[in-house]
């Protein structure tokens, strides 16, 4: 007989404890705002790099809307997709995240401005030896773990930070053109953004081939590889679609689904722990140092290999 670590009306009782609801989402009264109140704060606090909408059935539709950046990630950015992620946690109406990206691209990937700005040296050291889970880790996990079902609608390009955040939603759907790459090791880099979690289901000799090659792959590949759950000229209606469906569903069967489903394929939190320290390794070497240079001149030459 399974015996649990707590009596079972124990762990009734924790899994019905409230939630913890931000101030700015209660009126004066103590009294919920309504979702389109709410939506409005949000994108005061979000705009310009990012948009949300109420979309159908109590969908939000969140937008990436760096456009002339082809929505590569800056630091703001992610800061933003953390918080927006812990707000929806507690709107408890909303039935599914859709998440798309304005212009050309989904995402190109982490803003390099950003990540090789002398300013921010001591801010990507510190996310990388602090105890808890990095910021670059964060943005990706936190729609994994959010209650609701997240789609990610995908076009254009879709690498590195990119790639490593739609992984980290539940159903992703592409356009015949989108385009993708693991792009990390073509800066030397190795990639830290939760993709130890996220990858899982992903056969491990093609997950390496791609991150240590930096290809660039296309949707046909993709879907073979199980990076997209479907090929579509039309992704966001696909993904209406689906939210149609989920809305026909009890939201608490939903949300069973997607964490037992999730726990399937769950790796312990050391394998975050070992890409922040690979991670640290690279930047402190050599030869990340000439990867760069290497993306400009293919003629630089690497130095032999400094770690076991």
């Amino acid at each position: 007989m399974i015996k649990f670590a707590l009596p079972i009306p124990q762990i009734c009782q924790r899994f019905g404890k409230k939630c913890f609801i931000p101030k700015d989402c209660i009126n004066s009264n103590q009294t919920l705002k309504p979702l389109t109140e709410r939506i409005i704060n949000a994108n005061q606090k979000l705009s310009p790099n990012i948009g949300i909408k109420l979309g159908k059935h109590n969908s939000i539709i969140v937008q990436l809307q760096r456009a002339e950046k082809h929505n590569a990630l800056s630091f703001a950015m992610m800061d933003q997709l953390i918080w927006l992620a812990k707000q929806i946690q507690t709107w408890r109406e909303v039935r599914a995240v859709i998440l798309k990206g304005e212009g050309e691209s989904f995402c190109s990937g982490i803003d390099l401005a950003d990540l090789n700005h002398p300013k921010n040296l001591s801010k990507v050291a510190w996310q990388l030896v602090k105890p808890t889970l990095s910021t670059y880790q964060q943005v990706c996990l936190v729609w994994r773990e959010l209650s609701v079902p997240v789609i990610a609608v995908l076009h254009g390009h879709c690498i590195g930070a990119g790639l490593q955040l739609v992984l980290a939603c539940d159903i992703r759907f592409a356009t015949p053109n989108c385009q993708f790459a693991i792009m990390e090791s073509k800066w030397g880099l190795v990639p830290d953004m939760g993709l130890t979690q996220s990858a899982i289901g992903l056969a491990p000799d093609v997950l390496k081939t791609l991150a240590i090659s930096a290809r660039t792959f296309d949707a046909k590949t993709a879907l073979q590889y199980n990076f997209v759950s479907t090929i579509t000229e039309t992704p966001m209606e696909s993904a209406e679609h689906l939210v149609a469906e989920i809305a026909q569903r009890s939201p608490d069967a939903v949300l069973a689904s997607k964490r037992i489903i999730n726990r399937m394929y769950r790796q312990s939190s050391t394998t975050l722990y070992h890409e922040k320290l690979w991670q640290i390794k690279l930047l402190l070497g050599k030869n990340q140092k000439l990867a760069l240079k290497k993306a400009k001149d293919p003629t630089v030459q690497f130095l032999p290999r400094q770690f076991d």
